[in-house]
C-alpha cells in the first residue's frame, strides 16, 4: 500500500507498508479456528486408538502459531521517504527496528534494475545506495521512481 503526500511538513512524503488483509484480532480468530479444528481431528484419531496423531498435532500448532506471531510482529512494518528541502531522509520500521537514511537532494540519483526475480528501486548518493520499495510491486517501483526523478529535479 502506498500513500504520497505533499503539505506543510514536508516537500514530498511517500509511505509503503504491507497489505495487511487481516487485523490483529481476525488472525487470532483465524488462528483460533484452525486450532480448534486441527484439535478436534487430533482427538477424533486419537479416539480410534491413532493416539500418535496428538504430538503431531501439537507441533503443527506450535509452528501455525509461531508463523502468526511472526506475521504479527512484522505487520507494522513500513518504508517512507520524505523530501524536504535539501533534504532526502528514508526511514525503514522492520520488527521494532527503525533505521534512517540521509542523502543530500541535489545528489541523489534514482536507481532501477533487476534484483533477486524483481524489479529493483534504490537511491545513489556518494557511494551509498539504499533500496526502497520491498512492499511494492513492480509497477508501483517503476511509477515511484518516475515521481521520485521529477521530485529530485525539482529546485527546493
Amino acid at each position: 500500500m502506498i500513500s504520497v503526500e505533499t503539505g506543510q511538513c514536508a516537500d514530498y512524503l511517500l509511505v509503503a507498508q504491507r497489505n495487511n488483509s487481516l487485523s490483529r484480532k481476525e488472525r487470532q480468530w483465524v488462528l483460533g479456528f484452525i486450532c480448534a479444528v486441527s484439535s478436534c481431528i487430533a482427538l477424533a484419531f486419537a479416539a480410534f486408538g491413532a493416539w500418535p496423531v496428538l504430538p503431531f498435532a501439537g507441533i503443527e500448532m506450535a509452528v501455525l502459531y509461531g508463523a502468526f506471531r511472526y506475521i504479527d510482529w512484522h505487520a507494522g512494518d513500513y518504508e517512507s521517504l520524505e523530501i524536504n528541502g535539501d533534504r532526502v531522509r528514508i526511514e525503514f520500521r522492520e520488527g521494532r527496528a527503525v533505521r534512517q537514511v540521509e542523502f543530500n537532494r541535489h545528489w541523489a540519483q534514482v536507481v532501477m534494475g533487476e534484483g533477486s526475480g524483481r524489479g529493483r528501486l534504490a537511491l545513489r548518493s556518494h557511494g551509498r545506495e539504499v533500496e526502497f520499495g520491498c512492499h511494492l510491486t513492480n509497477e508501483e517501483r517503476e511509477r515511484v521512481a518516475q515521481e521520485l526523478r521529477q521530485q529530485l529535479k525539482k529546485v527546493a
